[in-house]
């Protein structure tokens, strides 16, 4: 049996709707995964957007879920408790961005981002940690870094700053609970061409120039390659795993891109 078959795995992503998850449901999916996607959208938009990109839709549970809010991904895990779905890998992947220079980025900007990238993803780890431990079996966590966890890039200082904070808060779930079995790993993207960086990349020629200039490899990376980063942290591959940072990032975060 190949090592990356995902059959018989259920796997809850959360922003499972958004630009790099998209392809993440999809590989999965190909892979044998049972996918339980999260995000904010109403079943029936969510549900047509992926439709709308060839997802095979037989072996994904939709669940419209606001993340930032406690008391409902607590709803949320018990009821896939009830529903024996309760998942074997939870990735916490929903995440924003804005680029604003640093001096004037407005404070309401930085908590909004800050609810989501960091304590949103905190709610979802430890509700996921309380019923694996419950249920006294193991589990997985995969935490969406970037390659800006380690190397400041201007303009998105805030979100900089969440994923280095996503980094530790990963570390420490898994330094803490590898005697229970439970394992955290994360995946640091770079320069992806979706979302907003795709935006910035079509619209200002001054980001599109720095960010080639960043990129040792040269090229932009494709949100396939950030789909076949989750395929091999959610397989039997990765077994051996935690408190590991997947750098797939083109070796953008080896020196600084400035002259």
């Amino acid at each position: 049996m190949s090592l990356l078959d995902l059959t018989g795995k259920k796997i809850l992503l959360t922003g499972g709707c958004g630009a790099l998850g998209i392809p993440v449901i999809k590989l999965l999916v190909e892979h044998g995964a049972s996918l339980l996607v999260i995000d904010i959208l109403s079943e029936d938009d969510a549900l047509k957007t992926l439709e709308q990109q060839s997802i095979n839709l037989e072996n994904i549970t939709y669940y419209q879920t606001d993340i930032t809010n406690q008391k409902q991904v607590q709803t949320l895990f018990s009821e896939l408790l009830n529903l024996k779905i309760l998942p074997d890998v939870v990735c916490c992947h929903a995440g924003m961005s804005k680029a604003i220079p640093i001096q004037d980025y407005p404070l309401e900007d930085f908590d909004k981002l800050m609810n989501l990238n960091q304590r949103a993803a905190f709610i979802v780890a430890q509700e996921a940690t309380k019923h694996w431990l419950a249920q006294n079996i193991g589990g997985h966590l995969i935490f969406t870094t970037s390659w800006v966890q380690d190397v400041p890039w201007p303009e998105i200082t805030p979100y900089n700053a969440s994923k280095a904070s996503l980094k530790m808060l990963m570390r420490g779930f898994a330094r803490e609970l590898a005697p229970k079995g439970i394992r955290a790993n994360a995946i640091a993207p770079g320069i992806v061409a979706a979302g907003m960086a795709k935006l910035q990349l079509e619209n200002e020629p001054e980001y599109k120039s720095r960010a080639e200039k960043a990129i040792p490899l040269g090229n932009l990376q494709s949100p396939e390659s950030v789909a076949n980063s989750f395929l091999f942290l959610c397989s039997e591959m990765a077994d051996y795993m935690t408190g590991s940072v997947l750098l797939v990032d083109g070796g953008a975060s080896l020196y600084p891109m400035d002259d």
